[in-house]
């Protein structure tokens, strides 16, 4: 096929692939993959070159950071991060764009911009939702202050690192490791400020997606639903209690009394006699075995009680009242006003959960006790509810319609939703587990998996790529998730949106579709004043970066600016840094960066939209850039 054909046809298939992700008529994913067998099928690409894209490392990359999302999810570091995000923002939703703003920003200089966007995107859907706003109104900002966080430092983007490497190579001169900051920090103030001030007035109000679970409000529900408000005490053992070292199958409190022992709080004193070093022992030793334990709330059969444990126990008023006279216990209720029952009730390994019996179910017409329910899933059935009505869950026969509220862990709560012929699970327990906010030594090993992810890409001891995957398997090897649940954790359209997208990079090299745009723009500005060439090499770097990755760009496009600037005779450390500020202008498009593509589906947005958003945005930053590189790298 002839050169200019070749060219041709890849622009023609670009403006295509742009024209139909601009009208959403098709899903973007599927855009993608007819882009790229139109590549193909054009003999622009070769079969190994159009399908490069699943096997590259931004692909691969993207994919392992999903399940380091859903680990840090999972075990309450996100909940946690949201928490303190709504603490700073109140319900000010200005300011919690702020917050966001400056938080991903920071996290952008020691993350990669994709990594800070999949772990802060959970939180932040989760605090738009509590204040009352819509996703949509956020998650925009957060792409954008990522692609002007990466500015901050050297090690902030692949594109600084590179631009480094070229200019000492060449011998120009090298960058400081905050030598970047001096441009960077100018471009994210206004980043800020306009999406605050302005920008944000232009963000749509689009609903997408389920409200995540408003983890005490569903609790509070659900007691009100299987009156538990007067049903859950805390029993004190006293010292002469006969209870004391008899385990929870020899007490019997659920056979004679009808009275559940739902979580043990083991006492925190100690003997007045005990020495100081013994009890900090001690203290140690209970700390170490409440936060490793799996089973944190949950006690069985062959528990034992001890002298001063605190029982979280349920049951009808008199059975429990009398339950304490016969074993000398110290009894106060619940107060729901000043306890909550998610605190109580839930953690990160234990759930609640709301479970019906269908028509078809095995169960139906057994006893609780004769189907062994609650042995054969490890949970504990709080309470069985048929109609208006709580029973006896002795002696009860189950029917169909019957409710029973059950606890457990939560992988036995998805083992019964698993057994859809025998259960309906009614809710979102799946979403409330990502509602706990109490930390277990999973938690911290999360965190600890994250920041030993980012010592590996700072230190430069293994590529990013190998330092996301590694910590990918390391969540599913230390239990922070499943398998499953990282498997379920990857948004497979983004994935394949960008795999598909990256063979357009490639088709506009081997074309020399990218170069031709270059050479005639420098070849154009070149003897006109600095500030007209430097806003051409930005202009011309951004434009192809809205359709290439910000990496891709500028290893496309240093190179020949740097060519050029040494032909001019000019410094090339102003236009080089105006290629890597171009490079992370990603504003345009959703597939400009991953960063954008990441937050596409979830703030249900359209491709208008960033444009709408972005290139007022683009402009400012090329004005600040115009002010600031002159003054600080001349020509």
């Amino acid at each position: 096929m002839p050169e200019n054909l070749e060219l041709v046809l890849t622009f023609a298939i670009l403006t295509a692939t742009i024209l139909l992700f601009i009208f959403s008529r098709l899903r973007a994913d599927l855009v993608a993959v007819l882009s790229l067998l139109a590549l193909f099928l054009t003999g622009i690409l070769t079969s190994g070159q159009a399908l490069a894209g699943f096997a590259d490392s931004t692909t691969i990359m993207v994919a392992a950071l999903f399940i380091v999302g859903e680990g840090l999810s999972r075990t309450g570091i996100t909940a946690q991060v949201g928490q303190v995000l709504m603490q700073r923002a109140g319900n000010s939703e200005q300011r919690l764009l702020v917050v966001l703003m400056i938080a991903t920003a920071l996290l952008s200089i020691f993350i990669s911009n994709t990594g800070t966007v999949a772990m802060l995107l959970p939180a932040a859907v989760a605090a738009a939702w509590r204040i009352g706003s819509l996703p949509s109104r956020f998650l925009i900002p957060l792409a954008f202050s990522a692609s002007v966080g990466g500015l901050l430092t050297l090690m902030s983007s692949p594109s600084n690192i590179l631009v480094a490497d070229m200019l000492a190579s060449s011998g120009a001169g090298e960058l400081g490791f905050f030598e970047f900051s001096l441009i960077g920090i100018p471009v994210t103030v206004v980043a800020v400020v306009y999406i605050a001030l302005v920008g944000r007035k232009l963000l749509p109000r689009r609903k997408v997606g389920v409200r995540p679970v408003d983890l005490e409000g569903e609790m509070e529900a659900m007691a009100e639903s299987y009156s538990l408000a007067d049903k859950l005490f805390w029993a004190r053992v006293r010292n002469a209690s006969p209870l004391v070292g008899m385990s929870l199958a020899e007490a019997a409190l659920g056979r004679d009394y009808s009275v559940t022992v739902l979580s043990i709080d083991h006492p925190q004193g100690s003997d007045s006699d005990e020495s100081r070093s013994a009890r900090r022992r001690r203290l140690v030793r209970q700390q170490f075995d409440r936060l490793s334990s799996d089973d944190q709330g949950t006690p069985g059969p062959d528990t034992r009680i001890q002298v001063q444990d605190h029982l979280l126990v349920k049951g009808a008023a008199a059975k429990v009242e009398s339950l304490a006279l016969r074993f000398n216990l110290g009894l106060q209720p619940v107060d729901p006003d000043r306890e909550n029952l998610s605190e109580l009730l839930l953690s990160q390994e234990i759930g609640v959960a709301e479970v019906i019996l269908p028509p078809r179910s095995e169960y139906v017409g057994r006893t609780l006790a004769a189907s062994q329910l609650a042995e054969k899933f490890d949970i504990q059935v709080i309470t069985l509810r048929r109609g208006d009505n709580t029973l006896p869950r002795n002696e009860t026969r189950l029917r169909f319609g019957d409710a029973l509220l059950v606890r457990g862990k939560w992988s036995a709560i998805q083992r019964l939703r698993q057994e859809e012929h025998n259960f309906m699970v009614v809710g979102e327990p799946d979403a409330m587990s990502k509602q706990v906010t109490q930390l277990t030594w999973r938690s911290y090993a999360a965190l600890a998996i994250l920041l030993g992810m980012v010592a590996l890409m700072a230190l430069g001891i293994l590529p990013t790529v190998m330092a996301v995957l590694l910590a990918a398997v390391l969540m599913i090897v230390t239990g922070c998730l499943s398998v499953e649940m990282g498997y379920r954790a990857i948004n497979w359209q983004t994935v394949v949106l960008i795999a598909a997208m990256l063979p357009m990079s490639t088709a506009l090299e081997v074309t020399g579709g990218a170069a031709l745009m270059a050479d005639g723009l420098v070849n154009t500005l070149g003897t006109m004043q600095p500030q007209v060439l430097m806003a051409g090499v930005f202009l011309l770097t951004a434009s192809l970066g809205q359709v290439m990755s910000n990496t891709a760009t500028t290893v496309l496009v240093a190179p020949i600016i740097l060519q050029a600037a040494l032909t001019l005779g000019v410094r090339p450390e102003p236009l080089m840094i105006m290629v890597v500020v171009g490079a992370s202008a990603s504003f345009l498009t959703p597939i400009a960066s991953p960063t954008n593509t990441l937050v596409f589906e979830p703030g249900g947005y359209t491709w208008g939209d960033y444009l709408k958003i972005g290139w007022p945005l683009l402009l400012l930053v090329l004005a600040v850039c115009l002010i600031v590189v002159p003054l600080v790298w001349p020509l």
